[in-house]
């Protein structure tokens, strides 16, 4: 079973428990700090199969889920105000949406900031240049400061497929190619 995707539409579990923590860590002026640590977080799932099976399985029991994951958090530094909630989360067996509620929380963060988060998909990773280059490019469009949620995806062969708000904006090779194609059979 796959962890969510952070391109994908957000729950509204997830957007209620990302705002309560978010509200939290903005009394505390630790919104950066907690966003780090649920990147660590997300970061921590993402990199083991174990770690994904125990956040998405509902075969573990709530004390089972919530000893590992204290476990594993404490041993990776991870304290305070993102310790505590993903605990609360655990407890309240909603652990297998965390991964929603991270995306969730980088989202009401980067709003607060008055940025957007444009999600680049790619067939390779970026340059740091290539990146300024497009973060440039999409805050000329936009008029806003632009996050970027790159992921990437050798699948692609080339070219970019970008998504802001509702707009999709889709340069990848395999499209053209797709739609080469597609043309292709329609002549012949």
């Amino acid at each position: 079973m796959p962890v969510a995707d952070t391109s994908q539409v957000i729950s509204g579990v997830a957007e209620r428990y990302a705002s309560s923590l978010f509200e939290l860590a903005l009394e505390a002026g630790a919104v950066d700090a907690v966003g780090k640590d649920l990147s660590r977080i997300q970061a921590m799932i993402d990199d083991s199969a174990d770690l994904k099976r125990l956040v998405l399985s509902p075969v573990f029991s709530a004390d089972e889920q919530l000893k590992a994951v204290t476990a594993i958090l404490e041993k990776a530094g991870i304290s305070g105000l993102a310790l505590n909630y993903v605990k609360v989360v655990t407890d309240n067996r909603r652990l297998f949406a965390l991964s929603g509620m991270i995306a969730a929380y980088h989202q009401i963060a980067a709003r607060h900031r008055g940025e957007i988060t444009a999600y680049v998909t790619s067939a390779h990773a970026l340059t740091a240049e290539q990146e300024n280059e497009l973060k440039a490019a999409l805050k000329s469009v936009t008029g806003k400061d632009v996050s970027i949620a790159l992921t990437v995806d050798a699948s692609l062969l080339g070219g970019l497929i970008v998504k802001v708000g509702s707009r999709q904006i889709d340069t990848s090779l395999r499209t053209k190619l797709s739609t080469l194609k597609l043309a292709l059979k329609e002549v012949g």
